[in-house]
C-alpha cells in the first residue's frame, strides 16, 4: 500500500476567476489540510491544443500561481509546481506508451468530445491523442492515491488505474521475488511475521477481504521497512508480484457551476467573468449590467426570480432569510432590481478583498513566487526520480 497522497493540477490559462475559486481552488485549500498534496501547473498539457501559441504560455503560468496563492494554497502545506521542471513526466510517459494499447486512448470520452468542440484548431497530433497517457504519468510518477475530480473525469482515472494494472502485471515479476518478500517479512520481526504470512494465507486460500486489510494495515504501520521492501510486502498479499505504480482513486468534487454573469456557466469564452483580483469598483459595474428577469420592464413590474441570473449568484451567496427576501420582494415588486443586487455585490466585494490583496503582496515580489516554486519543483522532482529509479529497475533500464 502506498500512502496517502493527492494530485491535481489545471492548464495556465492566466488570471483566474470566481468559477475556478469555486470549482477547483476551494476545495485545494480544504484538501491541503487533510492530506499530502502535490498542485501542478499542466504547461505541457497546454501544448496539446496551444501547440502553435506557446508564447502566451510563460505569463498564464505565473499569472495563475500568483491566483493560487491569493486564493489560499498554502507552500507550506501543499507543494507547488510546475510539470515542464519535471522531466521525469516526459520519460514515465513515454515508457508508458510502450505498452498502452492505442484503443484505450481512442475511447476516452473527452478524446472526440474536445475535437467537436475545437473544431477551429488542428487537433489531428499525437500529442493530442496521448494527453490521457501524458495526464496518468503525471499522476502515476507520484504515486498519488487520490485525484480530486468531476463525475466527467472519473474516465481519466480510471484508465490510469488500468495502465497502473497493466504496468505492474508486466513490470512487476521480479525475479526471486518470492524470496525476497520472505526476506522482507523478517525484518517485522517474527511474531508479526507469523502474522503477516498468516493473514496472506486467509486472503488467497479463504478469500477473507478482512485478513487483507488487516495485513495492510500492520504494513502501513510498520516503520522499519524501505519502500521496496514495503511494496514487496504488499504485492506477495495478493499475488506474486511487486506493487511498482499505484492505482489511484478518483476523489469525486462536488459539482460546482459557478454561474457567469449572463447566467451561463462563468467561463473567458463566454466573457462573463469576475476575476479574483477584480477591484471593488469593477465588481459593482459589471453586477449592476446584470441582465434581469426580461418581464420586469418597469420598477413596479414584479418578476420571477427562477427566470433571472442575479438569482443564481444569491443561491450561492446569501442565507435563507435573504434568499426569502429576494423571492418575496422580487415577486411583488417590492423590491428593484438594483436593490436585489447589491447585497451580491457585498459578498463578492467581501469575498475577493483577501485574495487581491495576496494576489497584489506576490505581485510585488515576482522572485519570492519563483522561490516557491524553484521549491516545490525540487520536491517534486525528489518524489519523481524515487518512482523513475523502480521502474527503470523493473524493466531492464537500470544498466550503466
Amino acid at each position: 500500500m502506498f500512502p496517502e497522497r493527492v494530485l491535481s493540477g489545471m492548464r495556465p490559462t492566466g488570471l483566474l476567476h470566481l468559477g475556478h475559486y469555486h470549482g477547483v481552488l476551494k476545495n485545494w485549500v480544504k484538501l491541503q489540510t487533510e492530506y499530502p498534496c502535490l498542485f501542478f501547473v499542466a504547461d505541457w498539457h497546454a501544448l496539446t491544443t496551444h501547440y502553435e501559441t506557446p508564447q502566451i504560455i510563460e505569463e498564464n503560468v505565473w499569472d495563475m500561481v500568483i491566483d493560487w496563492l491569493a486564493a489560499g494554497i498554502d507552500p507550506s502545506q501543499a507543494t507547488l509546481f510546475i510539470q515542464s521542471r519535471v522531466p521525469e513526466h516526459a520519460e514515465l510517459h513515454l515508457l508508458l506508451s510502450m505498452s498502452t494499447p492505442l484503443g484505450w486512448l481512442e475511447r476516452v470520452p473527452t478524446y472526440k468530445d474536445q475535437q467537436e468542440k475545437l473544431h477551429d484548431k488542428d487537433l489531428a497530433t499525437y500529442g493530442f491523442l496521448g494527453y490521457p497517457l501524458l495526464q496518468s504519468a503525471d499522476i502515476l510518477i507520484y504515486r498519488a492515491t487520490q485525484v480530486p475530480v468531476g463525475e466527467d473525469q472519473v474516465p481519466h482515472i480510471e484508465l490510469t488505474r488500468e495502465i497502473a494494472r497493466r504496468f505492474n502485471n508486466l513490470y512487476g515479476k521480479e525475479p526471486g521475488f518470492e524470496e525476497k518478500a520472505l526476506e522482507a517479512a523478517k525484518k517485522l520481526g517474527s511474531k508479526r511475521a507469523k502474522l503477516y504470512l498468516d493473514l496472506r494465507n486467509r486472503y488467497q486460500e479463504q478469500g477473507e477481504d478482512t485478513a487483507l486489510e488487516q495485513a495492510k494495515a500492520m504494513l502501513g504501520d510498520s516503520q522499519n521497512l524501505s519502500l521496496a521492501d514495503r511494496e514487496r510486502l504488499f504485492g506477495y498479499l495478493e499475488g506474486g508480484r511487486k506493487l511498482i505504480l499505484a492505482e489511484p482513486k478518483a476523489m469525486l468534487t462536488e459539482a460546482s457551476r459557478m454561474p457567469g454573469l449572463d447566467g451561463q456557466k462563468m467561463s473567458k469564452s463566454y466573457q462573463n467573468t469576475i476575476s479574483l483580483r477584480e477591484t471593488p469598483e469593477n465588481i459593482s459595474l459589471k453586477i449592476r449590467k446584470m441582465p434581469t428577469d426580461p418581464q420586469r420592464v418597469r420598477r413596479t413590474d414584479p418578476g420571477d426570480p427562477e427566470k433571472c441570473p442575479v438569482w443564481q449568484l444569491h443561491e450561492i451567496y446569501s442565507d435563507e432569510r435573504q434568499k426569502n427576501w429576494v423571492q418575496e420582494g422580487c415577486k411583488s415588486a417590492g423590491i428593484g432590481c438594483l436593490e436585489c443586487k447589491e447585497p451580491i455585490i457585498d459578498a463578492v466585494v467581501r469575498e475577493l478583498t483577501p485574495m487581491r490583496e495576496r494576489a497584489a503582496y506576490y505581485s510585488e515580489d515576482p522572485s519570492m513566487v519563483r522561490n516557491i516554486i524553484a521549491d516545490g519543483c525540487e520536491r517534486a522532482r525528489e518524489l519523481a526520480q524515487e518512482t523513475m529509479r523502480e521502474v527503470r529497475e523493473s524493466m531492464g533500464l537500470d544498466y550503466s
